[in-house]
């Protein structure tokens, strides 16, 4: 989905906000964020009064199964550079946390791992 398409509401139907109003026409992220990186939401985050229809909480809420920053994107409807901003901003604000998906002194068969799993998560969405 480019900038130019509509992205998906909570409730299914399309919005006709523009993806980076979401973002304030921000483009860089605060924080950097590969398209593979695991994030997980804090445990605080599940007890916050969030506003019905909030992208933020749909992304926290998504967060509990730790997806990757391709998936948040796919899922949200949103522009992969649109949720990179938005995850960032929830980091920043400690409501989501990044986790390492591979040390430096990772194994080629780690990395392997690492590229089917992504592969995989492509395939599914």
């Amino acid at each position: 989905m480019d900038d130019s398409q509509n992205f998906a509401r909570a409730g299914g139907g399309p919005s006709l906000v523009r993806p980076y109003s979401l973002t304030s026409g921000r483009t860089l992220p605060a924080v950097e964020l590969a398209l593979e990186a695991l994030i997980q939401a804090l445990p605080d985050t599940a007890n916050r009064n969030w506003e019905l229809g909030d992208v933020d909480a749909t992304i926290v809420a998504l967060c509990a199964q730790s997806p990757s920053v391709a998936e948040i994107a796919a899922r949200v409807g949103v522009p992969i550079g649109v949720a990179r901003v938005l995850v960032a901003d929830l980091v920043e604000s400690g409501q989501l946390r990044i986790l390492a998906t591979l040390k430096e002194d990772a194994s080629d068969s780690e990395r392997r791992e690492l590229i089917e799993r992504v592969l995989g998560g492509l395939r599914k969405i």
